[in-house]
């Protein structure tokens, strides 16, 4: 498996990967938001815009998330710790065919480590309150739940993981969760 960042290149297969993701969550839960086409040049925009990591097995794109600092429409900072540099995770896709399989897990672990380095001190991100959303995903990743809203007639359930910051001092935020190791023994994947 091989992580890396995407390129302009990528649009065509990564808008193929999400459109995939968004056909078996329709078709295993119905319609719904999560249903939503994507296109190549909206895809590209995200990659112009944003970091967007991607997951390779050989030369097959498996799985994919954005990085942004520009906060989305549906996030309320109100549920939020305060922080002075979030990083927002949006768009994470898997490959229905290659899920369960840890590959999720490690992207978060990557992005995580692109987000310490951007510097930034929380990852921010929203899921939906609803059989479809990925909050089970998210909690075992290591991110807490901090709320749960309706933005225009759509259930979400915000999730935050705070990144330790040894510069900051404030004593009245929550402590840092820390995510359990995930380190496989060496018969592991």
């Amino acid at each position: 498996m091989k992580f890396g960042l995407a390129e302009l290149g990528d649009a065509a297969a990564l808008a193929k990967l999400r459109n995939r993701v968004a056909e078996r969550l329709t078709t295993e839960f119905g319609g719904g938001h999560w249903s939503s086409m994507c296109t190549e040049q909206g895809v590209a925009q995200g990659i112009r815009s944003s970091r967007v990591l991607i997951a390779r097995r050989g030369k097959v794109l498996v799985a994919t998330l954005r990085l942004t600092a520009r906060k989305p429409w549906a996030i309320d900072r109100k549920y939020f710790v305060a922080s002075s540099r979030p990083a927002y995770l949006v768009d994470m896709a898997v490959d229905p065919t290659c899920q369960r399989e840890g590959i999720g897990q490690l992207l978060i672990e990557k992005a995580e480590a692109l987000v310490r380095a951007w510097p930034g001190d929380a990852i921010r991100l929203d899921a939906y309150d609803a059989p479809a959303g990925a909050g089970a995903f998210y909690l075992k990743c290591g991110f807490r739940e901090v709320g749960r809203a309706i933005y225009r007639a759509t259930p979400l359930v915000y999730f935050e993981f705070l990144l330790e910051n040894p510069e900051r001092q404030d004593v009245a935020s929550p402590k840092v969760v820390r995510r359990p190791s995930r380190r496989r023994s060496p018969g592991g994947m």
